[in-house]
């Protein structure tokens, strides 16, 4: 926590909002946004644990803003995706504060700067339905164990739901079901694996009002844009952001 100077506040702050705006304009990539800023001035581990309240809070407030019933089927529907995201999810955090910080970059960084690039460049995945068993377990097991390390399973949720071709009516409720229940696993994961303690639980709480803050204008903002822009420029920035985390995991 010594880290935070008054300039490091303002970063982390002006941060969390961008990641709202883009969370409540798109319904996704607030913790990978967030995870990629913090981590370019702040330890890896305390980035983490600053991410942690505003993706509980955020995705329980796109879970409620769908309505409980819709919320529901999808659960149903994608009971198995979502009970292996769950479990990876818990498992991955145990082993996070064993990771040496120049590994933990590279953790972070490839993710980001991967899943943005199949992302930017419109690479559509399909998965035909007797292979869609096997896959909500292969890339559940996959974003449950990005979500653990690295606290970002929304990529590879949206690819897979894209592959599986989920109407776009139904993917905001679905990947809020996801998240939500992903993001109760999450914190209840890292205080057990510590990286969420008293003294960082006042920094991940203090990045909140920002970042719901975004998100309230992000809503705002989603039916009046051009999303597809948006994104492009949204998944631009990340790239950046992820390389920049390779170089700091290079250089050490």
């Amino acid at each position: 926590m010594e880290q935070l100077t008054l300039l490091a506040w303002a970063l982390a702050l002006g941060i969390a909002f961008f990641a709202g705006l883009v969370k409540g304009s798109v319904g996704f990539a607030l913790p990978l946004i967030m995870i990629s800023g913090l981590s370019s001035f702040l330890d890896p581990r305390l980035s983490l644990a600053g991410i942690l309240i505003s993706v509980l809070a955020t995705n329980g407030w796109q879970v409620t803003r769908q309505g409980w019933v819709p919320a529901k089927e999808a659960a149903t529907l994608h009971w198995r995706y979502l009970v292996t995201v769950m479990i990876a999810i818990f498992l991955a955090a145990q082993v996070v504060t064993a990771i040496p910080r120049q590994w933990f970059y590279f953790i972070l960084g490839v993710p980001v700067v991967g899943l943005s690039l199949i992302q930017l460049t419109g690479v559509r995945l399909t998965i035909p339905p007797e292979r869609r068993i096997a896959a909500e377990w292969g890339i559940g097991t996959i974003s449950g164990i990005l979500g653990g390390l690295a606290g970002t399973w929304g990529p590879t949720t949206v690819l897979y739901l894209l592959a599986i071709e989920t109407p776009k009516a139904r993917q905001m409720v679905v990947q809020g079901v996801i998240y939500g229940c992903g993001s109760i696993v999450l914190v209840l994961a890292h205080l057990r694996s510590g990286i969420l303690n008293s003294d960082t639980v006042w920094f991940s709480a203090a990045l909140l009002p920002a970042a719901l803050l975004g998100m309230s204008v992000g809503f705002r903002l989603q039916d009046r844009m051009d999303q597809d822009l948006f994104k492009k420029v949204t998944l631009v920035v990340l790239v950046v952001a992820g390389i920049n985390l390779l170089r700091k995991g290079m250089m050490g």
